[in-house]
């Protein structure tokens, strides 16, 4: 790489708007955020949004966005950031979320007049103002609608990777085009945050890439190409404003004269195709084929690397944004860090420490016991309340507190190895797994991740992971104009902390009690059903 050679990532994130400048070694060296509500308090949102008097609908302005971009530059401009050595840059956007374009805008996108911020050059551009995000959930007739055109919840799932939900993007396009038909039609363009985010870069009407575009319920994620008949299903001459779908890493051509003259960009930066946070947040963590990131916050989360995926009705399957030929999956357990500290504070006086030392002293398997803890309607599965099961499956009113606080954890961690390996996943000789969050602190959780997976446990520091990897991919993306390499061969990054490796008995102990764990978990299923 250039030893002069700076490489941005952005990230048009729900609160804030993100940047990072990574040098040739990879090492941050600029980064800065505008944040939405306290940065931009015009715009009148509360966490970067507007919730809407249905408390269903939820928007963010447009406007707010392209004023965030303007501010950001400008900021980097009066501190003396030298754009003129940026090589190339790319971006993230907030999933889900879409962009509408007046018939006519393109024009406007290709002259950008540099005496301009784009807030007032682009002020007309928008047939609707108030762009749908991630959080709305205002669409379930739309979501009941597509299912029942593609077969059902499981042949929508097989076709785009999801079963349908609510802040899906088709839905939100296909709720529009009902409600106001007058601003569709005069719509040439729809984007997706990432792809309205990249347009601004290249002065042009930027491709969606098959990474985000894979959270739309519209694209084929096996054949890479729109589907008709969910196309169909939403609304007419859809395919024609969405546009072509571009592998994640695309080199989408130069940024636009409007930069090189207001900023001192240099007119030979690439931008690389924009994508989506989950799958840029991939690759901020770097994960390799058959790796498995965990992150154990409020709610838990996995992002799965999968060569092979089985769509499901729980989870999503992404194509992979650093490998096209591959998949990543992401899936989501709500009940996270509130059900650990909330048994924490029952079983041992509200202490980690004693925690801990209570999950070291029991031993792996706990004796044949199990547990299922769902203080809040969990969503995979979908299931609610507290449910013991003894050596023999049958169900127990109470543990003691060393047995209740094991069967938790191995309860949390057996549950995301039986639903990774349901979307396709499988451990491989070389397999990571890499932990973030909260509870990613604690050796003895660790220590009980690594010996159900049956995998060593690495920690990573994830701070700004999404925009982090676009600036990352637009390294990888400058590269791969010159040379076939890979994500992870032009990343020589920092390795990851390496903290616990599994027990060599753990596989032996393991395998027969995630069989019964799955047996025990339809015994759960059902009687949430009879609640």
């Amino acid at each position: 790489m250039d030893s002069a050679a700076y490489y941005l990532g952005f990230d048009f994130s729900t609160q804030q708007l993100k940047v990072i400048a990574v040098n040739e070694q990879l090492l941050v060296i600029y980064e800065d955020n505008v944040h939405f509500d306290k940065n931009l308090p015009e715009f009148g949102t509360q966490g970067g949004v507007h919730v809407h008097s249905d408390k269903l609908t939820v928007t963010s302005p447009v406007l707010m966005w392209l004023r965030a971009l303007d501010c950001i530059l400008d900021r980097m401009k009066s501190s003396g950031f030298n754009f003129s050595k940026v090589k190339a840059l790319s971006g993230t956007g907030q999933q889900h979320g879409s962009v509408y374009w007046k018939t006519g805008s393109r024009e406007i996108l290709n002259h950008l007049p540099a005496e301009q911020p784009l807030h007032i050059a682009l002020q007309t551009c928008f047939c609707i103002n108030d762009s749908p995000v991630w959080m709305d959930s205002s669409t379930s007739a739309e979501c009941r609608n597509l299912e029942k055109s593609i077969g059902g919840a499981q042949a929508l799932a097989n076709i785009t990777g999801s079963r349908a939900y609510e802040r899906f993007t088709s839905h939100q396009i296909a709720k529009i085009y009902k409600r106001k038909p007058k601003e569709y039609c005069q719509c040439e363009r729809i984007s997706l945050v990432s792809s309205f985010a990249a347009s601004l870069f290249i002065g042009d009407y930027a491709p969606i890439d098959y990474s985000d575009g894979s959270g739309m319920n519209l694209l084929d994620i096996h054949e890479k190409t729109w589907d008709d008949t969910c196309l169909n299903a939403c609304a007419p001459d859809l395919k024609e404003k969405l546009g072509s779908v571009v592998p994640s890493s695309s080199v989408l051509g130069n940024v636009s004269l409007y930069y090189v003259q207001r900023y001192g960009f240099s007119p030979l930066c690439r931008v690389i195709a924009f994508t989506g946070d989950n799958p840029a947040s991939l690759a901020g963590m770097r994960l390799e084929e058959g790796d498995i990131a965990v992150s154990l916050g409020t709610s838990d989360t996995l992002f799965l690397w999968i060569k092979e995926p089985t769509p499901a009705l729980e989870g999503h399957i992404f194509i992979n944004p650093v490998q096209p030929q591959d998949y990543m999956a992401l899936l989501c357990f709500k009940n996270g860090s509130l059900m650990r500290e909330k048994i924490r504070d029952n079983c041992s006086s509200a202490s980690w420490e004693d925690f801990s030392n209570i999950l070291r002293s029991t031993p792996p398997g706990n004796n044949g016991h199990i547990g299922f803890y769902f203080d809040v309607m969990e969503i995979t599965p979908q299931a609610v309340g507290v449910h013991r099961f003894d050596a023999e499956n049958q169900k127990v009113s109470e543990f003691p507190k060393d047995v209740e606080i094991r069967a938790l954890i191995e309860g949390q961690f057996m549950a995301k190895r039986i639903y990774a390996e349901r979307l396709g996943y499988k451990i491989l000789p070389q397999t990571k797994i890499l932990a973030t969050g909260g509870a990613s602190c604690n050796q003895e959780i660790l220590q009980v991740l690594s010996d159900i997976f049956n995998a060593p446990v690495h920690t990573i520091a994830t701070a700004n992971s999404a925009c982090l990897g676009c600036a990352y991919r637009a390294a990888h993306g400058l590269a791969s104009l010159s040379s076939c390499s890979s994500f992870t061969e032009v990343l020589k990054a920092p390795q990851h902390k390496l903290v616990v490796a599994p027990r060599p008995e753990a596989d032996k102990i393991y395998q027969p009690l995630l069989k019964r764990y799955a047996e025990c978990e339809s015994t759960v299923i059902q009687a949430t059903k009879i609640m």
